[in-house]
């Protein structure tokens, strides 16, 4: 299992406001990464870029800044990132959604969208099956299945069907570029999708010789920018992120430790319980068993 403990959450806390991300050419895994990383931004989007990858990107808007071209999140200015000109190779706006008709039929179809909606959100697998696929990974990777269960929670909490506006899947939301490189075939199927990201976590935590910060921190945002900035990168998601799942993970092995503690106690009490009754048999052995007066009398 992994032997490095998680740096001291301070250090996950500090921040900066403004940040750059470069592209990685020829890495799905990558691109898909700082995808994710936008997409959990609040923002309303009017963009899509196509990148020269494949990928799509949405975003709010952006700029061409000398050589560079400035992707911002947000409508404000305060975040972006940068990508190179060859990595995109169109620009689309994205249209605002139609106005909802007010006829039966839309009216009918916009529920049943929303019910489908509601169910995918509520797509939950019991604690039992949950813990199941991931031991089970976690033994075939040998990963703790706690770090497995605290990133699953960071992720989808659970839902079997989450899915991010950049289009990440499933329960460890991978994009469809990694699910395929990683041979996923259907990112929403349970198994599938935890095989498939704990083997991502397993390249992640071997290329960061088991350190599970570095990890989560290229998992979040790619490996490139943990490369980039020797550490985690300055991103203020990437940094909550990271952050939750270290304290969740941190929590769980706490709650194991202990649980195994009291394991451990019982277990010695119930030895030190048998070998009083191994000692007092031993005793009543070696004195002789007392006569029966009682038959003795009788018989007379």
């Amino acid at each position: 299992m992994l032997k490095s403990m998680p740096e001291p959450i301070w250090r996950l806390l500090q921040f900066e406001s403004r940040f750059m991300l470069r592209t990685r050419n020829n890495s799905a895994c990558v691109m898909a990464a700082f995808v994710v990383l936008s997409a959990a931004l609040p923002v309303m989007a009017a963009e899509r870029l196509t990148l020269a990858n494949g990928f799509d990107l949405v975003c709010n808007h952006h700029e061409t800044v000398g050589d560079r071209i400035r992707v911002y999140p947000k409508a404000d200015d305060a975040n972006y990132f940068e990508l190179k000109p060859e990595a995109v190779t169109g620009y689309e706006t994205v249209p605002d959604p139609p106005v909802p008709s007010l006829d039966k039929t839309a009216a009918g179809k916009n529920q049943n969208d929303a019910q489908m909606v509601s169910s995918h959100q509520d797509a939950k697998l019991t604690a039992a099956d949950l813990h199941q696929l991931l031991s089970k990974a976690g033994q075939q990777h040998n990963v703790d299945e706690d770090l497995l269960a605290s990133l699953v929670k960071a992720e989808s909490n659970g839902n079997v069907r989450a899915t991010s506006r950049a289009g990440a899947r499933g329960l460890m939301q991978l994009m469809p570029g990694t699910a395929h490189q990683l041979g996923v075939a259907d990112s929403f199927a349970p198994d599938e999708n935890v095989q498939g990201g704990t083997a991502y976590l397993d390249s992640l935590l071997t290329r960061y010789r088991d350190n599970i910060t570095l990890a989560l921190a290229a998992y979040n945002a790619g490996p490139e920018a943990v490369d980039r900035y020797h550490g985690i990168p300055p991103y203020h998601e990437t940094r909550v992120y990271v952050a939750r799942v270290v304290h969740e993970f941190n929590r769980r092995v706490k709650a194991r430790n202990e649980t195994r503690m009291v394991a451990i106690r019982a277990s010695n009490a119930g030895q030190r319980t048998a070998s009083v009754t191994r000692s007092a048999t031993q005793a009543a052995t070696q004195v002789g068993t007392p006569p029966n007066h009682s038959t003795e009398m009788g018989n007379e």
